[in-house]
């Protein structure tokens, strides 16, 4: 199987996901294993996200994407909702970033195994997006891989 191009194709590159996942899903706890209630309120650049923030958006996005999997593995035709992650990440200010972290982990991890229990044909399972197009459960998994990798490079800057 031909991997798929994602927007986040750079940050993944030509490792396999699943096996970025797990690294992810490592990295993170241990980056952060020291840091304060202080840290997590600091941002990685000027005008971005703290990093709480990232892990909230993080825990946020392995819902929908995990979701949007599920669906089309089950559902033919299933026709994806787009979501406004600005619009999100105000919904969950009440998460501190010890939480966020702890979320996105168990969401991240439940995903894992669902991704790591699917045959080929699962994978290439298709819905659609209003803004990506024709997808599959795939492209998903590389999409997820890829914004991991992503998200752990600006935590690693703050």
């Amino acid at each position: 199987m031909t991997a798929p191009t994602t927007p986040y194709t750079p940050d993944l590159g030509d490792r396999d996901p699943l096996a970025a996942i797990r690294d992810t899903l490592q990295s993170m706890p241990d980056l952060t294993r020291d840091w304060t209630t202080d840290r997590f309120e600091r941002s990685y650049a000027p005008g971005k996200w703290s990093a709480s923030q990232v892990f909230t958006h993080l825990a946020q996005t392995e819902l929908a994407l995990g979701y949007r999997a599920r669906m089309a593995v089950s559902t033919p035709a299933y026709v994806a909702q787009p979501f406004d992650q600005d619009i999100w990440i105000a919904l969950d200010v009440r998460l501190g970033g010890r939480e966020a972290l702890e979320t996105f982990l168990a969401i991240a991890r439940m995903n894992l195994a669902f991704f790591e229990g699917l045959s080929a044909t699962d994978r290439a399972a298709a819905l659609s997006h209003p803004e990506y197009g024709e997808l599959t459960v795939d492209w998903i998994l590389h999409q997820m891989a890829g914004h991991h990798i992503h998200h752990l490079r600006q935590l690693e800057r703050v």
